[in-house]
C-alpha cells in the first residue's frame, strides 16, 4: 500500500529540479497511523516547523497539512504515514532560488510486521563504525539527508539484528539508525545530548516530558560507550517501534528491567488516549 499527495493532489510523480531530490533539502516525519488516527500528529508537526525555521523553508501551516492528511487517512486503519517538505523545484546550485514554493509530499504507506519478541524479548544491536559527523545547525532536525544512517546501515545483514548503534567524532553514543537510545541507571533515565548531532526524535521528546509524572529524573548528557555498558536497562525508541528493550550491544548483554516495562506501558496508554480521543 502506498498512497501519495505532491502539493495536494494525488499522484506520484515530482519535478526533476525539485532541490529534495538534487541536495536533500528538506526535512520529514515519519508518523505511525493507528485506527485511521495520525498519533501525536501535534508534536511532528511542531518539529517539522521547527525544522523548517531552522533551514529556512516557508512552512505551509498546520491546516493545509492536517486536510491533506485526512484526505490520505480516508478508509486507512493502520499504516505509516511519511511528510515530506522540500524547498521546492527550480534552480541548478546549492544557492537558494529567490522565489521558491516549497514542495509537500504525503505518502501512506503498510505497517511493518515486527516480531512480538522485539517488543516482549528485546533486540540485538551492533556498534556501527560509520561515525556522525558534526554540525550544530542540523543537530536535532529531521531533514532528508540521511546518507549516514543509510551506509550504517549497509554494515550488517544479519536477521540475528535488529538494530546499530551509532557514535559522534569523538566516540560518545547518539542514536540508533532508526532510532533514540535511552539508558537506566539506579532508576535515572538517561538519553545522550543531541546539541552537534542527531535526531531529536517524537518519543524521545515524549519520554522525557513524562519520565517526572512516573517519579523518574530523566537527562540529556554525553553518553561514552563505557557508560551505556554499565547501565541497567537499555532501551530504543521511535515514532513506528515504541519501545524496544535491548537485550544486547554486541557481546554485552544487558536485563529488560521494570523501568524500561514500565515507561513501555505508559507510552502505549497516552497513544491509546490519544488516539480515542
Amino acid at each position: 500500500m502506498t498512497d501519495v499527495l505532491i502539493n495536494g493532489e494525488k499522484k506520484d510523480n515530482l519535478n526533476i529540479t525539485d532541490r529534495g531530490i538534487q541536495y536533500g533539502d528538506g526535512l520529514f516525519e515519519t508518523i505511525e497511523v493507528s485506527s485511521g488516527r495520525a498519533v501525536f500528529i501535534d508534536r511532528h508537526l511542531d518539529r517539522l516547523q521547527l525544522g523548517c525555521k531552522q533551514l529556512h523553508i516557508p512552512y505551509p501551516g498546520n491546516p493545509i497539512l492536517l486536510s491533506e492528511i485526512d484526505l490520505l487517512l480516508e478508509g486507512a486503519s493502520n499504516a505509516v504515514l511519511k511528510i515530506q517538505i522540500t524547498r521546492g523545484a527550480g534552480g541548478r546550485g546549492y544557492r537558494q532560488p529567490d522565489s521558491v514554493t516549497p514542495t509537500r509530499i504525503l505518502s501512506l504507506h503498510s505497517f511493518p510486521k515486527f516480531p512480538d519478541s522485539f517488543t516482549q524479548e528485546g533486540i540485538n544491536v551492533t556498534s556501527c563504525k560509520g561515525r556522525l559527523s558534526s554540525n550544530p545547525v542540523l543537530a536535532g532536525i529531521k531533514h532528508t539527508n540521511r546518507l549516514e544512517q543509510v551506509l550504517a546501515r549497509a554494515e550488517w545483514v544479519s536477521e540475528s539484528i535488529q538494530e546499530g548503534l551509532m557514535s559522534d567524532q569523538q566516540g560518545n553514543v547518539i542514536e540508533g539508525t532508526m532510532s533514540n537510545v535511552f539508558m537506566v541507571k539506579e532508576e535515572k533515565i538517561i538519553t545522550p545530548l543531541l546539541d552537534h548531532c542527531g535526531v531529536a526524535g517524537i518519543i524521545r521528546g515524549l519520554i522525557l516530558d513524562f519520565c517526572p509524572e512516573l517519579g523518574f529524573v530523566a537527562e540529556q548528557q554525553l553518553v561514552t560507550k563505557e557508560c551505556l555498558n554499565d547501565a541497567d536497562e537499555i532501551f530504543v525508541t521511535n515514532s513506528v517501534i515504541g519501545v524496544w528493550p535491548v537485550r544486547m550491544i554486541d557481546n554485552h548483554r544487558f536485563s529488560i528491567g521494570p523501568v524500561t516495562r514500565q515507561i513501555s506501558a505508559y507510552l502505549e496508554q497516552l497513544k491509546n488516549q490519544e488516539i480515542h480521543a
